[in-house]
């Protein structure tokens, strides 16, 4: 993989983003400035030219050629797929399990780069890969098969009131983990949450039915959710299709929790930013509380502000809409989809690049006994893959475009529910808040 750039050093990459102001190809407040007039420029456009709307959401989509697009729909590539995902997740529990708790087991690099992270290129790509690979999903289907069970015939019927909000908890639980949590990195503290993960989505399955994973498994709906961006998508009819992404995100199925799912993805990777301040640093150093208990509090005002905000915001869009608040909020869930994508790009781009190509060097020799079970533990991390300068403008980047896709997805949903003028006052709030979201997050991500 190359020979490491002595420039950039490894505790750096360790950090969730390496780029910084000084990296950026203009000065830090053009860059701002720039994003803001995107935004509003956007919103003018659309004000004036996109008066109805456009979107047709699950409706559309061109049909993949005839021998592909059978192929993508086969039960052969759906099992493999199944059976890729249980070997995976069998290789990573033998890794915790049986190899030693040191730097380089490769279960911390496998659980929150190559899984957490690669999710996001997956998913946007191919859309929802989760809910195939999913190996508890797999465990389950086995399990009714074995027992003449049918997965999709359960004891009880899910709970309507119920909606997103496990998967909102299970995710929260994940990034607490992740970004809070003593020994985060120990495989025995990884081995712990899993099994209990497994066995809580497990139960539920059994109870519910295939059903539970699609609605309450946090990365299942993670998936699905950044899947909304993606060219492929299933039509109706059921047929995997080709489509506009901003049909795909149209098409998001609105129900309860699922502002909640959003609001646990934008604010946590708001908090992973602060956490990285020099005044965070100083207020944790001076704080009487623990680290983990000052840092649990300060992720949960992050997840309940940025939800708030958008609370407060659907809010004001409804009255100024005439339309009334009610069921605004989940109306326009969906336009924070890509604005959530944007920021774990932005967040996560430098760690998959560098600590993914890590662990791929750790996964080879797991036992660090000189096995070299895939023939990579001799490759050393390709730090000049990608400059900080190139990571820089790759994060304000998706964080802009980010922003400008959910400000069309927003205006299209505006025009559809309410009468044309109703709508561009209506989506003001929307605006401002999308503006504060951009100012906020830029200025977290490339802060000292």
């Amino acid at each position: 993989m190359g020979t490491p750039a002595p420039a950039v050093a490894t505790d750096v990459l360790l950090a969730h983003g390496v780029g910084s102001r000084q990296d950026l190809p203009l000065p830090f407040g053009y860059a701002l400035t720039g994003a803001v007039l995107a935004l509003a420029v956007s919103f003018g456009v659309l004000a004036l030219r996109w008066r109805q709307s456009k979107l047709t959401g699950a409706a559309s989509g061109r049909e993949l050629p005839g021998s592909l697009g059978e192929f993508a729909d086969s039960g052969e590539l759906r099992w493999a797929l199944r059976l890729f995902g249980l070997a995976i997740t069998g290789f990573v529990a033998w890794c915790a399990v049986a190899g030693p708790d040191l730097a380089k087991n490769p279960t911390a690099g496998f659980v929150y780069v190559i899984f957490w992270v690669g999710l996001v290129p997956a998913s946007l790509l191919f859309g929802p890969v989760w809910r195939v690979l999913n190996p508890l999903r797999t465990i389950h289907l086995l399990v009714c098969l074995a027992l003449r069970l049918d997965p999709h015939d359960p004891p009880f019927a899910l709970p309507r009131w119920l909606g997103y909000w496990p998967a909102a908890v299970g995710l929260a639980s994940f990034v607490w983990l992740e970004l809070c949590a003593n020994e985060r990195d120990s495989t025995g503290t990884l081995t712990t949450y899993f099994s209990l993960y497994a066995g809580a989505n497990l139960l539920g399955a059994m109870a519910y039915g295939q059903q539970w994973f699609a609605k309450c498994d946090g990365f299942e709906v993670f998936s699905a959710l950044i899947g909304r961006l993606a060219p492929l998508g299933r039509r109706e009819d059921g047929a995997i299709v080709l489509r506009n992404p901003l049909n795909n995100l149209d098409s998001t199925p609105e129900d309860r929790g699922l502002v909640a799912v959003l609001g646990v993805m934008l604010g946590s990777t708001a908090f992973d930013s602060f956490t990285s301040t020099t005044w965070w640093y100083d207020r944790t150093f001076e704080s009487n509380m623990s680290p983990q208990t000052l840092s649990t509090i300060a992720l949960a005002v992050s997840i309940g502000g940025v939800t708030l905000a958008f609370g407060i915001a659907s809010w004001l869009a409804g009255v100024l809409s005439r339309r009334g608040p009610a069921g605004i909020a989940t109306a326009f869930s969906h336009s924070l989809i890509p604005i959530a994508v944007g920021y774990l790009i932005a967040h996560y781009f430098s760690l998959l690049v560098f600590v993914g190509q890590q662990t791929v060097i750790y996964a080879s020799d797991p036992m660090v006994d000189g096995s070299n079970l895939f023939g990579t533990a001799n490759w050393t991390v390709n730090y000049e893959v990608v400059t900080v300068g190139q990571i820089a403008t790759i994060q304000v980047l998706a964080i802009v475009v980010g922003h400008v896709l959910g400000v069309f997805a927003a205006h299209d949903r505006s025009v559809r529910l309410f009468p044309t003028r109703a709508a561009v006052m209506g989506q003001i709030p929307m605006m401002v808040l999308m503006v504060s979201y951009t100012v906020g997050g830029l200025s977290l991500l490339f802060s000292d």
